[in-house]
């Protein structure tokens, strides 16, 4: 930050990064951090011009817009609105978004525990404050490394009610969003379900027949090994789901002709991705195995699993270069991250998600390349890693009731593409009307995936009445005829910071 932004007083430092955010920092050694953070990317993004007062414990700092009041002692922080000071607490957040609505129905999750919609950049006061005090140093060289004990480093947003103007200079802090590739716009098709190369084939050429469009073809976690692992690999340390929840070699039972498979699909205007669950590592059993091991220093006579391990940057280049790259170049488009256990790693703090989202994003965009994942939320920031799987939902009226409402909610933290099961997950009775309803909805919605469990029915119009298929077909051919519509905004989002899908009060200062 250059100096001309920054006031210091003892060990704390305050840095005006624009009008309306103000930055606190307090570091015991009175050394402060300048370089990007997980969340921060960019704090010198426009020129301010501000006065600096300071008596005894409190500093005011008067920007164009703003007055601020900081306690240097407790680094409270007060903006002046209208004849009031008021604080973060004196106010009602608008919240923000949430990690995953796995086994959720509507505000509900298993065990019966809420939502957590976490907080937003807005508030009822017009005053939010956010904590990056736990965020890790990102380094030029790709990797981390930790905040050293004890710092505070918190932002301040005091944007009133200018949700727009507000969520932009977010955007010009925190990075854009990126844009997506057209195809993520269209219908998809998923299933969790162990399809056979013709049977999954045979699907979408009904699809065409029945003029049904689509443009991504999922493809779950059934096309590598998973009932056919070793029984070696049982006594192996696994997920609770079992030896097989983690891998990378095609199930050539199902996939004879896996290249030709994608080849097919590609020919049909799909295009494809393929679901991950990397936590397990990679086992003796791996066709990848042997190559994997030596990269990582291990020999391969000894059967000892590659260990999954975001924080070591030699397992991430071969994660990519030997796990990933040869499917890619073989026909897999992109990538759908399917972590789902928990936030601890090698590094305290160092969540595997957030890893997981931006090693990806960043290997993606290789190349030129238009970068492109489905994962879910980690946190602020994570709208630089798009797209969100909000995660395994039951097949619930209160389950579509909440996602309309839970994804303009997003947009206030600047996270504006969410993936939703459409139809819902798993424990689904065939309601056509639920069935109905959820497609239109997902029509409408910044991404529209059909999905299902594979113990619930399938999603395809025709399994639902004739009524309801007539009426989700016109939908689904109105998804693709909104393309242009949706490409435009898609570009807006990147460019202009304008999110498709935004709470009312957002929309209404456009």
């Amino acid at each position: 930050i250059p100096s001309d932004k920054t006031a210091v007083f003892g060990n704390v430092r305050i840095s005006v990064i624009t009008d309306r955010i103000l930055r606190v920092e307090r570091s015991d050694d009175g050394v402060f951090e300048d370089r990007p953070t997980q969340t921060v990317l960019d704090r010198d993004f426009t020129k301010t011009k501000f006065t600096i007062d300071k008596k005894d414990d409190k500093v005011l700092v008067l920007t164009g817009s703003k007055v601020f009041s900081v306690n240097t002692s407790t680094l409270e922080v007060r903006v002046k609105r209208g004849e009031k000071w008021v604080r973060e607490k004196d106010g009602r957040n608008l919240k923000g978004t949430a990690r995953t609505l796995d086994f959720s129905w509507g505000k509900w999750q298993l065990p019966s525990i809420r939502v957590d919609m976490g907080k937003g950049l807005f508030s009822t006061v017009g005053v939010v404050e956010f904590d990056d005090s736990q965020s890790f140093i990102l380094l030029e060289d790709g990797s981390v490394e930790m905040r050293k004990e004890g710092v505070v480093d918190k932002y301040i947003f005091a944007f009133d009610d200018d949700y727009l103007g507000g969520l932009k200079e977010f955007y010009s802090l925190t990075g854009a969003t990126p844009v997506l590739p057209k195809y993520a716009l269209g219908n998809w098709w998923s299933r969790y379900h162990a399809y056979t190369q013709e049977e999954y084939l045979d699907l979408m050429g009904k699809f065409r027949e029945k003029n049904i469009p689509l443009t991504v073809a999922t493809i779950d976690m059934d096309w590598h090994l998973v009932k056919d692992v070793p029984k070696e690999a049982h006594k192996l340390p696994h997920s609770f789901q079992g030896p097989g929840w983690t891998g990378y070699t095609f199930n050539k039972k199902l996939f004879p002709d896996y290249k030709g498979f994608f080849k097919e699909l590609k020919g049909m205007g799909l295009a494809v991705t393929m679901n991950l669950h990397p936590k397990d590592g990679i086992r003796f059993f791996e066709e990848q195995y042997e190559e994997m091991a030596r990269a990582n220093g291990i020999d391969p006579t000894t059967k000892k699993t590659v260990e999954f391990d975001f924080t070591d940057m030699q397992f991430v280049r071969s994660y990519f270069d030997i796990l990933h790259h040869p499917y890619e170049d073989d026909g897999v488009d992109f990538w759908w991250i399917d972590w789902q256990q928990g936030k601890k790693s090698k590094l305290k703090g160092f969540d595997p998600l957030w890893a997981l989202n931006h090693y990806h994003t960043l290997d993606a965009g290789r190349e030129g390349r238009r970068p492109l994942i489905l994962s879910r939320y980690a946190g602020v920031g994570s709208h630089r890693y798009p797209l969100g799987f909000s995660g395994d939902t039951f097949v619930k009226w209160a389950s579509l009731k909440l996602q309309p409402y839970f994804t303009s909610t997003a947009s206030n933290v600047g996270y504006t593409w969410w993936s939703h099961d459409i139809g819902g997950h798993i424990f689904g009775n065939g309601d056509s009307e639920l069935y109905t309803r959820w497609v239109q909805y997902g029509v409408f919605s910044p991404i529209n995936r059909l999905h299902s469990n594979n113990t619930s029915l399938s999603k395809e119009p025709w399994l639902y009445g004739e009524k309801a298929e007539k009426i989700t077909t016109e939908f689904l051919r109105l998804r693709h005829r909104l393309l242009p519509y949706l490409y435009t905004a898609n570009i807006r989002t990147a460019r202009d910071g304008e999110p498709l899908v935004m709470p009312l009060k957002l929309i209404r200062i456009m």
